[in-house]
């Protein structure tokens, strides 16, 4: 389906034209019919001679409806500039014109109207060399009447080549749908429309609404139901159960998405705006503060969550003029404090050095360590081989990390350190990160980092009895943790048992808990075992021990990401990578 956004100045019959194109009137409302002049959003369909479909989104021309305008054309990969054969190229023709240039339309089609009423050639003429220099330069042209149909078909037959010639959308990626209509219908609750620019909707799909899910309960494209709407379409979603929300809301696809209240943006034209401003994008309008950052980069920090990828364009403008907009593309959906000292600085040289649309190699030198979940939510793909853990890494930083491993080692006490505590100091999310860092003259054994060339101080003998004590008696059952009373028994206690955490020679898991260094492993293995989720009562039975120890071990597991915990019941172990 092509969808494609009316543009231009009031009055030049963009839905005179659109009606005679469908059939269908745009003006959904008494006033605008009333008054001849559209205000609100309008939406018509019509058949092409090659059994496609055109569905058109009738925007407002007048000044005083920018916002509406915008709201319509966000989200449409195309459109048509229309201009009245008498009255020529006006204000808000450029206008228009400019904001689809910053909000990235490449695609359309320039449409002389009022053919019957004035010569086209004069304001063709002016159009093209208005369009000169933009990105909507070379669209084809044509002249017709809405009125007498003169030029009708050679415009059916334009679009019918403009739908044959646009990029083929994302049909697998993940749904973003800007929503640009709110209504009820008694008996089916809430039902919204949009433009589907990508992805596909499926009744029964769970999408997220501000964070929280919604699920859809019935679709329909055109006016016609369906269980299935692939982009590029114009779509209504009934969705079930109490929903609140308006035009400017976005319907997402669960985890596909980056919410973000700020982002780092490059703006063209280069120079900041100034004032209250409006950030659009797809039927948004977000009240937005901008700091800039560098000669054509900023800041920008929005009144409300907003999902946003790298690349994303935008337009941002000063509400109390409709002739001031500045395009703006994403750079950064993440971006880092500025907390520090000439940060602001650093940070636009950063971004003014990055290409036109960052890749995952710039998002890693900004922010070092990324999944690659966050790498696709962010928009961008994330490179092969990735460390343990799905995590992606920049090299410098990698080797940064390293270096800081191997000082904190010969730093600690002993010069040892257990992988979790090593995982804590360097600040990293997942421990597999932390053995991945390991290398000589590094070395790992049961859970405990040291290093060949720094032999640690070796135990008192009596401690190391203890210890063998100890490993003794969990030969068997290495989750029946001592009880207090034989902790004492065995001199495991104070700052003995200090000693011998700090030498990696056992695990504190937590206060009265004790075992040994490698339990956290030995304990996923037998989890994982088990099929499916799992409760802290079969944890149990599968670890043979109470629940005193399986509880803070749980807990623990949680800590290290061997295990993810769903919600008070049940927790899964994680995929291994």
């Amino acid at each position: 389906m092509l969808v494609i956004a009316t543009a231009g100045h009031v009055d030049h019959g963009k839905s005179t034209l659109v009606r005679a194109l469908t059939g269908m009137e745009p003006d959904r409302w008494a006033e605008e019919r009333r008054r001849g002049m559209t205000i609100d959003l309008g939406f018509a369909w019509t058949a092409l001679p090659s059994g496609g479909t055109v569905a058109f989104v009738d925007v407002p021309g007048h000044e005083r409806f920018v916002t509406t305008m915008l709201a319509g054309a966000g989200s449409c990969p195309a459109a048509m500039i229309v201009v009245a054969a008498d009255e020529g190229w006006r204000v808000q023709s450029g206008e228009h014109l400019a904001a689809l240039g910053r909000l990235g339309v490449r695609h359309g089609l320039l449409v002389i109207t009022r053919a019957d009423l004035a010569d086209p050639a004069p304001a063709l003429a002016e159009a093209r060399s208005r369009l000169r220099g933009t990105g909507l330069a070379a669209i084809p042209a044509l002249a017709v009447s809405g009125v007498t149909g003169q030029g009708l078909p050679e415009l059916v037959a334009a679009l019918d080549r403009l739908a044959a010639e646009l990029p083929p959308p994302d049909a697998d990626g993940p749904v973003r749908l800007w929503v640009d209509r709110v209504f009820t219908i008694t008996g089916a609750g809430v039902v919204v429309t949009g433009t589907l620019a990508a992805g596909t909707l499926r009744t029964g799909d769970t999408l997220h609404l501000d964070g929280e899910p919604v699920q859809v309960r019935g679709l329909q494209t055109l006016n016609t139901r369906a269980d299935l709407v692939t982009a590029t379409a114009r779509v209504a979603v009934n969705l079930r159960g109490p929903v609140s929300l308006s035009r400017g809301a976005a319907l997402l696809t669960p985890g596909g998405w980056h919410l973000t209240t700020s982002a780092d943006v490059r703006l063209s034209p280069g120079e900041p705006p100034k004032g209250d401003l409006l950030l659009h994008i797809g039927s948004a309008a977000v009240p937005t503060r901008i700091r800039p950052l560098g000669a054509d980069t900023a800041r920008l920090s929005f009144a409300r969550a907003l999902p946003l990828r790298v690349g994303d364009r935008a337009l941002l403008r000063d509400p109390s003029r409709s002739d001031v907009h500045t395009g703006v593309v994403v750079l950064d959906v993440r971006p880092p404090a500025l907390t520090r000292r000439g940060a602001a600085a650093a940070r636009g040289a950063a971004l003014t050095a990055a290409r036109a649309a960052p890749g995952a190699a710039d998002l890693l030198r900004w922010h070092g360590l990324l999944s690659g979940a966050d790498l696709t939510a962010m928009g961008v793909t994330a490179p092969p081989s990735p460390l343990p853990g799905g995590w992606h890494t920049d090299p410098e930083h990698w080797a940064g990390l390293r270096k800081a491993l191997g000082e904190a080692v010969a730093a600690a006490k002993d010069r040892r350190l257990t992988v979790e505590a090593a995982t804590h100091l360097l600040g990293l999310p997942d421990r597999r990160l932390t053995r991945a860092l390991i290398a000589p003259p590094l070395t790992m054994e049961a859970g405990v980092i040291g290093r060949r060339d720094l032999a640690p101080s070796p135990l008192p003998p009596q401690l190391r009895r203890a210890i063998d004590r100890l490993r003794a008696e969990l030969a068997d059952r290495p989750f029946q943790a001592p009880s207090a009373r034989r902790l004492a028994e065995l001199g495991l206690t104070g700052r003995a048992l200090a000693e011998a955490e700090r030498a990696g020679a056992v695990l504190v898991v937590t206060d009265g808990v004790v075992l040994l260094p490698n339990a956290p492993d030995q304990a996923t293995k037998r989890l994982r075992e088990l099929s499916g989720p799992f409760t802290v009562s079969q944890a149990r039975v599968a670890l043979q021990t109470t629940r005193r120890v399986a509880v803070p071990l749980l807990e623990m597991l949680d800590r290290l990401g061997h295990t993810r915990r769903h919600d008070n019941e049940s927790r899964t172990c994680t995929p291994v990578n």
